[in-house]
């Protein structure tokens, strides 16, 4: 995907400089466009199965609280809290650094004239804002494409998984199984052939704006990378030492294994075992509250992808200079605590949730494109960040577990 964007850019330079206005838009209008444009659409052509699938099962997977004491409620509102911490970083931090912003006013309208219509914005104020939410017509809001409250539908959904235990229900639970697989063979199946997609795209964007998109991308890359860096060694270093009651160097060097495992595969869920084997063998956690905890955290406790969906919004609304007032980054910041618990362990599997919410905000979601050529690198980043998350959230829950002191 980076060869891609690398080899998109300097193709789209050369053509610049070397074709005539007319042949270049003819390049672009009948070639690369519709190229990336029928990639992005087999994206988001994933997002509602996803978000139908993988939400329900990822609020189910709590289990019965009630049951579960003392573990499952910690666990839950460990990763509630430190989700939030991590996109209120994100957020404030593109808000600072402001990543998306210095195109040109002409450029932008350029660019927002190529994109389709965006969906009605969903974020309105007050409490019409919380009535919205709810679908009257659940069919009607996914046809209509309002997947904020096809999200809540989802919600409401795993709940009844959670309280109706039946034999009635477990079908349903094992149809959601079966579509969240199907889901994401289809969404590898479209991963592969990414780097097309996204030297198209990119061709795009730099021959109609030049090397300025470059210099956007790379502000965004050090934002991203920066937030998550800061999220890493501050909050989670911070809540192993105070809630976890163990020094912060032994946690690091004890969670290397998965760390490098993390990076290599951006698979949370692919990082399991290895996370498993760290647990108990150096960090010495009861391996019921490890398992437990680390299981249910591959899907629920996404603590980079969280930060990471909320730079990208914002990068992208300021990108297409779309203003976001303080109610819709707040919106924004509660989706993406909701969309980490849905979003898929798997490579790119944060890509269907920032699409919708580019809905939400008023943006098509075709505007991801801009950053797909760099997500390869970024998921990388933040996948260690999910998954030393996970083992931070083990550590801090077990803490107050009978003989779940851990190494200090």
């Amino acid at each position: 995907m980076l060869a891609a964007l690398l080899l998109g850019a300097a193709a789209a330079l050369a053509a610049r400089a070397l074709l005539p206005d007319g042949a270049l838009d003819a390049v672009v209008a009948y070639g690369t466009e519709p190229v990336g444009k029928l990639f992005l659409r087999l994206l988001f052509m994933l997002v509602l199965p996803l978000v139908l699938s993988a939400l329900p099962l990822g609020v189910s997977g709590l289990g019965d609280l009630r049951a579960l004491g003392r573990v499952g409620a910690r666990t839950l509102a460990y990763t509630v809290c430190v989700s939030a911490l991590a996109v209120l970083l994100g957020v404030a931090m593109a808000g600072i650094f402001q990543p998306g912003a210095g195109l040109a006013p002409e450029v932008v309208e350029q660019l927002r004239a190529q994109l389709p219509a965006a969906p009605a914005a969903a974020a309105a104020p007050g409490l019409d804002l919380v009535v919205r939410l709810v679908p009257a017509n659940v069919v009607a809001a996914m046809a209509e494409g309002d997947l904020l409250g096809v999200m809540v539908f989802a919600v409401f959904l795993g709940v009844g998984l959670v309280a109706v235990r039946s034999e009635a229900t477990r079908r349903i639970e094992q149809l959601l199984e079966g579509l969240y697989e199907l889901s994401m063979w289809l969404l590898g199946a479209v991963i592969r052939v990414a780097p097309i997609g996204i030297f198209c795209l990119v061709f795009t964007l730099v021959a109609r704006m030049g090397f300025e998109v470059m210099r956007l991308l790379a502000a965004y890359v050090l934002v991203v990378v920066g937030a998550l860096a800061i999220h890493l060694f501050g909050v989670t270093a911070l809540a192993v030492r105070v809630f976890g009651g163990m020094d912060p160097r032994v946690f690091f060097r004890a969670v290397r294994p998965a760390m490098l495992t993390a990076f290599s595969t951006s698979s949370s869920n692919a990082t399991l075992p290895t996370a498993l084997d760290v647990a108990e063998r150096e960090l010495h956690l009861p391996s019921e509250v490890s398992r437990f905890v680390l299981t249910l955290g591959s899907t629920a406790n996404q603590n980079g992808t969280a930060l990471f969906e909320g730079v990208t919004v914002l990068f992208l609304a300021q990108f297409y200079a779309v203003p976001l007032g303080v109610g819709q980054q707040l919106a924004v910041v509660a989706i993406c605590v909701l969309g980490g618990i849905g979003t898929a362990g798997v490579p790119a599997g944060s890509i269907p949730v920032v699409m919708m919410i580019l809905g939400m905000i008023g943006l098509p979601p075709e505007a991801v494109g801009v950053v797909l050529g760099v997500d390869r690198f970024l998921d990388m980043c933040r996948t260690v960040v999910n998954v030393t998350g996970d083992l931070a959230a083990a550590v801090v829950v077990a803490r107050g577990e009978a003989g779940g002191t851990g190494r200090t």
